[in-house]
């Protein structure tokens, strides 16, 4: 019996208790937006002045947005010896040794090259495990 007189009491006091957190957010935020209310007030008589500041700020930041929002293109040339090879050439000789020389269909998942220009010498390895060289 004392134990269904304290769990009444329990229940009674969880109902009371978010009912006053419920008030109490509510008046927070009716609290909150009056405050908003205000400052949009005063802020808004003082707007058009400030408009046309910030679309010329706007104007000249959009430059600088754009510039940092395209891509760089980098390219890395290799000259030796009266000849002149591109990072994408090697690679374009790596995929026929993959495909013609190693008689290979699927695609592979990596490509390492080291360049030896003394030695006229490229050095591959494909997948982390197949290991060659070529000639350029």
């Amino acid at each position: 019996m004392a134990e269904v007189k304290k769990s009444a009491a329990v229940s009674k006091a969880a109902k009371t208790e978010p009912e006053t957190v419920k008030a109490e957010a509510k008046e927070a935020v009716k609290a909150e937006t009056k405050t908003a209310k205000k400052e949009t007030k005063t802020t808004a008589k003082k707007a058009p002045a400030k408009k046309a500041a910030v679309n010329k700020t706007a104007e000249k930041a959009e430059p600088k947005a754009n510039a940092e929002k395209q891509e760089v293109k980098k390219e890395l040339h290799f000259q030796f010896s009266g000849k002149s090879y591109s990072t994408e050439d090697f690679q374009k000789i790596a995929d026929d040794v993959w495909k013609y020389d190693l008689h290979k269909e699927e695609s592979y998942q990596s490509l390492e090259l080291y360049v030896k220009p003394e030695e006229n010498i490229v050095y591959y390895v494909f997948n982390g495990d197949i290991t060659g060289s070529f000639f350029i």
